[in-house]
């Protein structure tokens, strides 16, 4: 993730360090095109995968929630949020996994633009889920008076609190983003395999040679804190203290045991995904400023360990619609009522029906606050 926002800067550490710096590690190759060689053909085939499943999956709540014209509860605005987010996020991925394989075909305005696109929607979807977690706990232990809070939340406040501190963290894309083509270096390489990388075109953030150590470092540290630390706490936080509503009392036990094995999931899930890439970016950030000893074998273990979690922790996009869409009963009833039903009458049944039922949300957390608040 973000030490640069870039997924391929783990293809060029034999050359850079992912952070544009030609002038740091390059004395030492290090034996990185092995990682290199490992990544041309592992990031494009998982990439692929995650792209597939994600258009897949997002795309389907996309066109549920379309079909679903009212009616929305604030989970369900959540939902529409984190599926944009994520289908704009795997969009990216085809860009990414050509320029693994060989090279970056697609020009500056492209280079830039995929960065941006890659980022503000990277972000936003950890942070969606910070939101929603943070609405679930509003439904599940303050049931009886969040529902003003928790509307303003979907509505307002999560441009503010999401898509604005999104978008401003793309104007490092916007000042540093480029295309450099590798043969331009001043380096007299004798290692063959390095030589026939360094003819390579990449697409990533360039820091001024001055200062480019500091920036790669702030920058890492930026991302694991706001993409990983802050979400991650709001997360954790929330789920631990509806676990704890959602184990007292003995009403509805069928319903909270249902709600509890799925709030643990969620929970997992997150830390699953993100916590083992974020680790080895934090490592190797701590290499880099030689807080810990270095050597050629802990480099290729730390490439290849950010590039298998990195691909883990872009899965998550993936698993976003099955955690947070299809397990929930009445989303399940609108998708088959959105692939099935052949006119619109069928729809506005569908959508009546709804209305004369208990508002709920699709979640079985807040399915859930209902028997509570009961």
């Amino acid at each position: 993730m973000e030490y640069d926002y870039d997924p391929l800067e783990n293809i060029t550490d034999n050359i850079t360090d992912g952070s544009g710096d030609f002038n740091i590690y390059f004395q030492e190759p290090c034996g990185s095109a092995l990682t290199s060689d490992f990544n041309k053909i592992f990031l494009p085939t998982i990439y692929g995968i995650i792209f597939i499943l994600g258009i897949i999956g997002n795309g389907l709540v996309v066109v549920v929630m379309g079909y679903q014209k009212k009616c929305k509860t604030m989970t369900d605005k959540y939902r529409l949020h984190l599926s944009v987010a994520d289908l704009l996020f795997v969009l990216t991925l085809p860009f990414w996994a050509v320029d693994a394989a060989k090279t970056w075909y697609f020009g500056s305005f492209l280079c830039v633009s995929v960065h941006m696109i890659y980022t503000v929607n990277l972000y936003s979807s950890v942070l969606i889920l910070a939101f929603i977690s943070l609405d679930r706990y509003l439904a599940v232990v303050r049931a009886t008076n969040s529902q003003a809070t928790r509307k303003l939340l979907a509505s307002r406040v999560i441009y503010v609190g999401v898509w604005l501190p999104a978008a401003i963290l793309t104007v490092p894309d916007m000042v540093f983003a480029r295309v450099h083509s590798t043969g331009s270096s001043n380096f007299n390489l004798t290692n063959e395999s390095v030589e026939s990388e360094d003819s390579r075109t990449i697409c990533q953030r360039i820091y001024p040679d001055s200062g480019n150590l500091i920036w790669t470092v702030v920058f890492r540290f930026q991302h694991i804190l706001v993409g990983f630390v802050l979400p991650g706490l709001v997360i954790l936080i929330c789920y631990c203290i509806i676990i704890a509503k959602l184990s007292q009392g003995s009403k509805g036990q069928v319903l909270k045991k249902k709600a509890l094995k799925t709030t643990v999931i969620l929970i997992v899930c997150f830390f699953s995904c993100w916590l083992p890439y974020c680790v080895g970016i934090f490592l190797d950030t701590l290499t880099m400023l030689n807080l810990l000893p270095s050597s050629c074998e802990l480099q290729q273990a730390v490439e290849k360990w950010i590039s298998v979690t990195e691909a883990l922790a872009y899965f998550h996009c993936c698993l976003n619609p099955i955690l947070y869409a299809f397990l929930g009963v009445m989303f399940k009833k609108t998708a088959k009522s959105a692939l099935t039903s052949n006119s619109r009458s069928s729809q506005k049944v569908n959508l009546m029906t709804k209305k004369r039922g208990p508002i709920s949300s699709v979640s079985t957390e807040s399915e859930s606050s209902s028997v509570l608040s009961s």
